[in-house]
């Protein structure tokens, strides 16, 4: 689940000018040396949940959060390399950074991260844009590197590893909401999709200790979140072994165990690869009733010969079914996506199998971007990068269009609904009105009722709608 625009982690925040000069909360309190730090996240829900790991490391050490660089002692960029674009606007913000250091030459920039992983020591040796590069496995090394950067030497650990998952770091939940958080259950990934840099960034697929994730969503509850997100490149495929007792705990087993920490706390997970989604997971979603009925089944594209071509391991049919049995043991689950439009040799009658894939499922949403060759990829050493630019583009829009239609359709039908809906805040457009999901990741903006407050569960009436917020009001019982 990818997202282009920064956040802000160590006082993280979305940029959004409807948003600027917010006051934070949920920071916690840190004693601090006199040194401070500033993080920006790029991509993924993971990053995002690895911002949060290294602020909790920095602040071991000592270290302040800051929303302000130029206060700043240490900059970290924490980066995504799945798409060009978010690579360029990653040098882009170095740039910013750099001009900073002229200001204040003690002020150390380090890069996190995936990108960091795949340049590795090009950004010390030809940008000299920054002090310190850090790959996805080496963030308990940070110390050492800060500690060795503020001596003048520029420091670099990339190395992968098959162990880690910081599964002893409790991540620090700075700008929190109070009501979610993101629990980390497994890093790396063994999917050799052609098109995708993680596997290369972030190296093979590692679980961690289950006890350790119920402890995290325990303490979570405990201190006032209700909700919790599982995060992994491929959930699904979570299997962890017990040294002592050869016990293997796979996925299913372990949204149980989360499931069960208490009825309040509902449960979401991401992201799903559909090889690897079972029935076991569907019938303990339906099971339960704090196990949120959503699913993200990235289907890419909804052709064959391209599916083949991206090596995803299942075809047209197969994913069809899939999401028939979906529905079949969850009828009122939604559905969201991933979307790549223009993939090497991709022609309009593949393209029109995409289109008509988004209309069988009849995706809540989408991610949807044009096709962008990545440096070491299958797809970039084995296929030509051959569909015209202004053609992906075209097809994306095509894409979007469908899918707002469907989204718009799916949320009127909606209308008259009553949902449960655990509130996150207010809304972004105004402070007399809540904002929080349904079971199905569906976003409502509702009035205020005195009495209720963040974290509270409601039953709210949908009235109106638009292709992504359901309008409504709280109603009894």
């Amino acid at each position: 689940m990818y997202n282009d625009n920064p956040t802000l982690v160590g006082l993280t925040k979305i940029i959004d000018e409807s948003k600027q000069g917010e006051a934070l909360t949920g920071v916690e309190p840190l004693e601090a040396n006199g040194k401070s730090f500033y993080i920006e996240s790029y991509g993924c829900q993971m990053n995002f949940s690895d911002s949060e790991i290294v602020a909790s490391i920095l602040a071991e050490e000592g270290f302040s959060a800051t929303r302000n660089m130029e206060e700043a002692n240490l900059i970290l960029i924490n980066t995504c390399s799945i798409r060009e674009k978010a690579e360029d606007t990653v040098r882009r913000r170095l740039r910013i950074f750099d001009k900073l250091k002229e200001q204040k030459p003690e002020m150390l920039v380090g890069v996190l991260g995936c990108m960091a992983e795949r340049l590795k020591a090009k950004f010390l040796d030809e940008e000299k844009l920054v002090d310190i590069v850090v790959g996805p496995d080496a963030y308990r090394d940070l110390p050492k590197l800060i500690s060795g950067a503020e001596d003048g030497q520029k420091g670099v650990n990339v190395l992968l590893s098959r162990e880690e998952t910081y599964a002893d770091i409790s991540p620090l939940r700075l700008d929190s909401n109070g009501v979610s958080g993101f629990i980390s259950i497994m890093r790396g990934c063994d999917n050799m999709c052609s098109f995708c840099v993680v596997p290369f960034t972030r190296g093979r697929e590692r679980s961690r200790n289950p006890f350790t994730i119920v402890a995290e969503a325990q303490d979570l509850f405990d201190r006032g979140y209700r909700e919790v997100t599982l995060l992994g490149q491929n959930v699904d495929s979570f299997k962890w072994t017990n040294p002592e007792t050869e016990a293997v705990t796979i996925f299913a087993q372990l949204l149980e165990m989360v499931a069960q920490v208490d009825p309040l706390l509902r449960v979401r997970f991401s992201t799903s690869h559909p090889k690897d989604i079972t029935d076991d997971v569907l019938y303990t979603m339906a099971k339960y009733k704090n196990i949120c009925k959503y699913i993200h089944l990235p289907v890419q594209s909804g052709n064959s010969r391209i599916l083949e071509l991206m090596n995803r391991t299942y075809d047209r049919e197969w994913y069809k079914n899939k999401v028939d049995r979906i529905y079949e043991i969850i009828p009122d689950c939604a559905i969201s996506s991933d979307v790549i439009t223009g993939f090497c040799t991709e022609t309009e009658e593949e393209h029109q199998d995409t289109l008509s894939m988004i209309e069988y499922t009849q995706y809540s949403m989408s991610y949807m971007f044009f096709y962008s060759e990545r440096p070491g990829t299958l797809a970039a050493r084995k296929y030509e990068d051959d569909v015209p630019l202004e053609v992906k583009k075209r097809r994306l829009n095509e894409v979007i269009r469908l899918q707002n239609q469907i989204s718009h359709n799916l949320n009127a039908k909606d209308v008259g609904k009553v949902f449960e809906v655990l509130i996150e805040g207010d809304s972004k457009k105004s402070d007399q009105d809540f904002k929080g999901r349904n079971s199905q990741n569906k976003q409502l903006v509702f009035p205020k009722k005195k009495g209720l407050k963040p974290g509270d569960y409601c039953k709210v009436k949908v009235k109106t709608s638009t292709s992504a917020t359901l309008i409504g009001e709280i109603v009894e019982g």
